[in-house]
């Protein structure tokens, strides 16, 4: 599973990188079937924008799903503790989903269908009733 970390506006310091492979490397922790985490951290250099530290993360799953999450705050930092608690609640949610899918219901169980030849046996059970 790769991490990688891009950036918009932003010189991308080992610190930085080492803080999202710390923040991200607990969503993996979580759920297995991750197979590729892209982050793209922005700053926006307008002076009257609030929430000038922009992350955003791309999430790719084996079953081909894709979570996609952003968050903004005053300090990367915050932006990217902010983005590692939502992708963590999403991923669970998708996993929660999966194993739901995987359980037999009535809806994708084979209902067994069994006959009766003789009717005295069905004259036995209605008695019963």
């Amino acid at each position: 599973m790769h991490i990688h970390v891009n950036g918009k506006n932003i010189e991308i310091t080992d610190a930085i990188k080492a803080y999202v492979k710390e923040k991200l490397g607990k969503v993996v922790n979580h759920y297995d079937q991750i197979q590729g985490i892209k982050v793209i951290l922005t700053v926006i250099k307008n002076p009257s924008a609030s929430g000038k530290h922009v992350a955003e993360v791309k999430c790719t799953l084996s079953s081909g799903t894709v979570v996609h999450v952003e968050e903004s705050a005053e300090s990367m930092y915050a932006s990217i503790d902010l983005i590692a608690d939502k992708l963590d609640r999403q991923v669970k949610k998708v996993k929660s989903k999966s194993l739901y899918a995987d359980k037999n219901t009535i809806r994708n169980t084979d209902v067994e269908v069994v006959e009766v030849d003789d009717e005295d046996e069905v004259e036995d059970v209605k008695a019963i009733d």
